[in-house]
């Protein structure tokens, strides 16, 4: 009488056991189970985004002191140039050392010239300091463009590798296999595509923050040759 009790549990024991196990990959074994391979172009991208973020780090600071100006630094040169203290005028600038104190510094310099070539000197003086100001950014902007096109070449190379053991099996094909080795060379391509937004990203906040620079930069010299313009 129990025994069709008992094979009922039995039944559901053999289907308990056959019951599929999902699986976890870590990070880790995302990383390391596309081969040397994989395994090189994981390397590349983690070094592409040290770099990125180092440089997104260390221009950030430089802009930020770019910018930062005292308030009363042109009432101050004004005076002293309007007084005719001009030693006191360079010194002024070469305390706040900025791009825009530099360049009023080469203007100063030049007072008792024709105001053409003071112009000339303020603007060459601008130029090497946004040059000084956009230093590693076209590095940033690499980046943001390489890194993924370096994640979809580990795709397509793992790709390649998936259906040639494929076509070495024969009819025999093991789609576990098959899966694994798809779902692995995807990771590059996230990889990449991580690194590249992130990249991308910095790259366009640190634009923007050397444009608003750049306008300051550009205030400041038109205020000092305003200066220069008014009557004695």
């Amino acid at each position: 009488m129990k025994l069709p009790f008992l094979q009922m549990n039995m039944s559901q024991g053999d289907t308990l056991s056959d019951a599929p196990v999902e699986k976890t990959l870590s990070i880790w074994e995302l990383i390391t189970s596309g081969g040397p391979g994989g395994i090189l172009i994981m390397t590349v991208l983690f070094a592409l985004s040290i770099i990125a973020v180092y440089i997104f780090v260390e221009r950030w600071g430089a802009i930020k002191r770019a910018n930062k100006m005292d308030s009363n630094f042109m009432e101050g040169i004004r005076r002293n140039v309007l007084d005719g203290q001009l030693q006191a005028a360079l010194s002024l600038c070469q305390n706040e050392d900025t791009p825009a104190a530099r360049m009023i510094a080469k203007g100063i310099s030049r007072i008792g010239k024709p105001l053409k070539d003071i112009n000339a000197a303020i603007e060459n003086t601008g130029k090497l300091e946004v040059s000084s100001l956009e230093k590693n950014l076209p590095t940033l902007a690499t980046v943001s463009g390489a890194a993924p096109m370096i994640g979809f070449l580990g795709t397509v190379i793992g790709m390649i590798l998936a259906f040639h053991e494929m076509a070495a099996a024969g009819g025999q094909i093991d789609i576990e296999m098959l899966a694994e080795g798809i779902y692995t060379a995807m990771t590059t391509t996230v990889a990449g595509l991580a690194v590249g937004i992130i990249a991308y990203l910095g790259y366009n906040i640190l634009v923007s923050k050397v444009n608003k620079t750049i306008y300051n930069m550009e205030l400041r010299a038109t205020e000092f040759l305003d200066l220069l313009n008014e009557p004695a």
